[in-house]
């Protein structure tokens, strides 16, 4: 079998969509005749965002896994400010107009380049350059973010030329939509600019998570280079959703995943307000899984939401599939960017899976918007379309009433499935 060493920040015991991608391939890259080697940090040294010790059980038997040291400014952080406060991709935990967390951001953007976790990588570098000789490693793939990820990447590959690197982004890396809150300073753009060049023209192949990341890396690197930019999506266990669930006599509309300001998500609040007072006889209920800013629950206030509104916090993902097919109606929300990178969130594909509509706020002309209407899993809407979400959520209704459940798509989503992904993914390592 062929051996590859993967270089990953996020591996359980932390929670997030970032370990899910890497934790799935490891499960499925075996059936593919690649055997996959995990390079991570010691949970005792990280500062994840989130915790989910369950997906330990997901682990495959027999994984050999390695874990280092890390210094970690986070860590130091959430000293002072608790532990809740190591913020989210995104910012969504972490105020706006507090003076603190202003400061720290600016301190963050301008001596912890490319990000927070720069820490660890002189250890990963350290500790790969042992796996790779000892363990006779034929490829490493680093993801990110977090970018320094790559750093390590780009250092191992420069010990060892022959060595072959593949570099997966999960977002872009200074192009991402929260960017500009980071504050640097010209010069720390210059630096920060720099590394991803390196970084790209660096590694052996890239992989973006979706076309418009694609798209950016390509604007990235000169013609010759191009055609190392290979598209392998997110998706969804077909093990995780092997189940059916009954409706539950309430029309629930339910959101995962981080949800601030930079959402905005307005236009679905005043719509789903007019709609609940229309409909007096439908017991409603807004669910969110995830975190939030308390902006946003000011909206959900100023629209009159909140007697509808149940807030589940972070939820394992083990519970989250059961969580979504016992929904009515599934909200997707892909974050303001000014059209610079109009992407898809992870958390799509296992909407998909879950076979309930999708009413989506989004670009029409993003990778999630033709997602959906690949898969005819709904409808994606602009964010001034107050009329032609409120018509989709009465066309809804009027489907729930008739059924009492609805189910969407067409079968198609089975693309997104991890197994196959992970076949992908084994001809690119096949072919380096």
């Amino acid at each position: 079998m062929k051996k590859v060493l993967i270089i990953t920040y996020y591996w359980p015991p932390s929670g997030g969509a970032g370990v899910q991608r890497w934790l799935k391939f490891v499960k499925y890259l075996p059936d593919y005749g690649i055997e996959p080697f995990v390079l991570t940090v010691d949970p005792d040294y990280a500062s994840y965002p989130q915790n989910d010790p369950g997906l330990v059980n997901d682990i495959p038997a027999g994984t050999r896994i390695f874990r280092t040291r890390s210094f970690e400014i986070l860590n130091i952080i959430s000293r002072f400010l608790g532990k809740d406060k190591v913020p989210y991709g995104g910012f969504s935990n972490v105020p706006r107009k507090n003076f603190l967390h202003t400061l720290l951001r600016l301190v963050r953007g301008n001596f912890f380049i490319p990000d927070a976790r720069n820490g660890w990588i002189r250890f990963a570098t350290k500790k790969g350059r042992e796996i790779i000789e000892t363990h006779e490693i034929d490829a490493i793939i680093t993801t990110g973010p977090p970018h320094s990820t790559h750093i390590v990447g780009l250092k191992l590959k420069r010990r060892n030329r022959k060595l072959k690197w593949i570099a997966d982004f999960r977002d872009p890396w200074t192009d991402i939509y929260y960017y500009s809150e980071m504050l640097h300073s010209p010069v720390a753009k210059m630096i920060d600019r720099a590394k991803e060049r390196k970084v790209l023209a660096g590694a052996d192949r890239l992989i973006a998570v979706n076309n418009s990341v694609g798209r950016l890396l390509a604007t990235k690197i000169d013609d010759a280079g191009k055609d190392k930019v290979t598209i392998i999506t997110n998706g969804y266990d077909e093990d995780d959703f092997n189940f059916e669930s009954a409706p539950s006599g309430e029309f629930i509309i339910t959101y995962s995943g981080s949800l601030s300001e930079n959402y905005k998500p307005e236009v679905f609040f005043g719509s789903l307000a007019e709609i609940v007072r229309q409909h007096p006889e439908i017991d409603f209920k807004f669910r969110l899984a995830g975190n939030i800013s308390s902006g946003i629950e000011l909206e959900l206030k100023k629209y009159g939401l909140y007697p509808i509104f149940k807030y589940l916090g972070y939820v394992d993902h083990a519970a989250l599939p059961g969580l979504l097919k016992s929904s009515t109606v599934l909200l997707y929300i892909f974050p303001e960017t000014g059209n610079k990178y109009t992407g898809s969130s992870g958390k799509l594909f296992e909407y998909l899976a879950a076979c309930r509509p999708v009413v989506a706020i989004d670009s029409p002309y993003s990778d999630a918007a033709a997602i959906i209407e690949e898969c005819q899993a709904g409808k994606t809407f602009t964010r001034d379309d107050h009329d032609g979400i409120r018509d989709y959520l009465e066309y809804l209704i009027n489907e729930y009433k008739k059924a009492g459940g609805i189910k969407a798509g067409n079968g198609v989503h089975i693309k997104y499935s991890r197994s196959k992904l992970a076949g992908r993914l084994s001809r690119l390592i096949a072919d380096l």
